[in-house]
C-alpha cells in the first residue's frame, strides 16, 4: 500500500497566487480560491483558468458565518460545552430516527442552502477542471476545488461538529477528529438516482440535505461493517433540507433511488489520524505514504513536520 503526502507550492505557484490577489481584489474569496488551487495543480492552465474566471458566476462567500447556520445546531454545541454534558443527554436533545446511534439535526438556514445549490450549479456549468467526488457518485464536486476547506468545512468541523461528536462517538474517534474530506452529490433524473449500500471511508460522517425539489431518495441504514447483510434489517430515514444525519463512517448505509426532481447532499467524511494510521478503515492493513494534496485521507507520518496521507484504495 502506498501513503500520500501533500504537496508544498512551488515558488511559481505561490507567486501566482498573491499575483491573483492583487490583480482581482474585488472579486470573491470562493472564485478566488478556485483559480488559484487550479493554477498550483496545473500550471499549464493558466491562461485558460484566467478566461474561465471572466465566465463564472461571482460566488457567494464561503465563510460559515453564523447565520448561515440553524440556531438550534448553536443551542446544541452550547449544550457540549456545559458542565454537565454527556452521550446521554444530548442524544435527548436529538431526534431519534429509529437506526443505532444515527442522529438528525438541524445544520444550516434553508435560505443558505438554496445560496449554496445556485453556487455549485454555477460552478458545475463553468469550464473549471473538476474532480468528483469519489468512485460511487458521478455527479458532485469537491469542495477544497471551490476553496470551501479553510475558511468553511473546517471552522464547522472544528467548531460545530466536534463537541457533537466527541460526546457521541468516543469510541471510534469523535474526539480526535483532525480532518476531513467534504463534497457534494447530485442526483438527478438521467444520472445518478440513488447509492447502494456501503460504508464511508471516515471515523465520523455528516450528510446534510441541501435541496432541491425531489421526490423518495429516503435514506437506509443497516448495521456496522462488521456484520452480513443477511443478519441485518435495514431502518429507513426521510433526509430533510437543511438538516443533518451524523452517524458513524463504518455504519453501512444506501440511499433509494428519487423518483423525480433533483437532490444535493453535502457530505463531510470527517477523519481522525490517531484511528487511522494504526489500521486503514477500507482495507484493514497499517498505511505506507506517499505524496498527495491537502488532508489526503485523514493519515499522518512523522518527519520533519507532520504530514498527511492517503491509502492507496481509496
Amino acid at each position: 500500500m502506498l501513503a500520500k503526502f501533500p504537496r508544498r507550492w512551488t515558488e511559481e505557484g505561490t507567486h501566482v497566487r498573491h499575483l491573483l490577489k492583487e490583480l482581482l481584489p474585488l472579486k470573491t474569496h470562493t472564485s478566488l480560491s478556485i483559480l488559484m488551487s487550479t493554477i498550483c495543480r496545473y500550471p499549464m492552465l493558466t491562461g485558460c483558468v484566467l478566461l474561465c474566471f471572466a465566465e463564472t458566476p461571482r460566488l457567494h462567500s464561503s465563510s460559515p458565518q453564523e447565520s448561515y447556520l440553524a440556531p438550534e445546531l448553536k443551542q446544541l454545541v452550547a449544550y457540549c460545552s456545559s458542565s454537565d454534558a454527556c452521550e446521554e443527554g444530548l442524544s435527548e436533545l436529538l431526534e431519534d430516527v429509529g437506526a443505532p446511534r444515527v442522529y438528525r439535526l438541524p445544520v444550516f438556514e434553508k435560505s443558505f442552502c438554496e445560496q449554496l445549490v445556485e453556487e455549485l450549479e454555477h460552478f458545475e456549468q463553468s469550464s473549471a477542471p473538476k474532480g468528483r467526488p469519489n468512485t460511487m457518485n458521478h455527479y458532485g464536486i469537491l469542495l477544497n476545488e471551490l476553496g470551501f476547506d479553510e475558511d468553511f468545512i473546517t471552522p464547522l468541523r472544528e467548531h460545530y461538529l466536534q463537541p457533537l461528536a466527541s460526546l457521541l462517538y468516543p469510541d471510534c474517534g469523535g474526539r480526535c477528529l483532525d480532518s476531513h474530506k467534504a463534497f457534494v452529490v447530485k442526483y438527478a433524473m438521467n444520472e445518478d438516482l440513488d447509492l447502494s449500500y456501503h460504508y464511508d471511508n471516515a471515523e465520523v460522517t455528516l450528510n446534510v440535505s441541501l435541496g432541491k425539489e425531489f421526490k423518495d431518495g429516503n435514506l437506509f441504514f443497516g448495521d456496522m461493517r462488521q456484520v452480513s447483510i443477511s443478519e441485518t434489517e435495514c431502518t429507513e430515514v426521510e433526509h430533510r433540507v437543511s438538516e443533518g444525519l451524523l452517524h458513524r463512517g463504518q455504519h453501512m448505509h444506501g440511499a433509494l433511488p428519487i423518483s423525480c426532481g433533483q437532490r444535493w447532499n453535502l457530505i463531510v467524511w470527517m477523519r481522525a489520524s490517531q484511528e487511522r494510521n494504526q489500521l486503514c478503515p477500507m482495507c484493514n492493513r497499517k498505511p505506507s505514504l506517499m505524496e498527495a494534496d491537502g488532508f489526503a485521507d485523514g493519515f499522518t507520518k512523522q518527519s520533519e513536520s507532520q504530514q498527511n496521507g492517503s491509502c492507496e484504495l481509496t
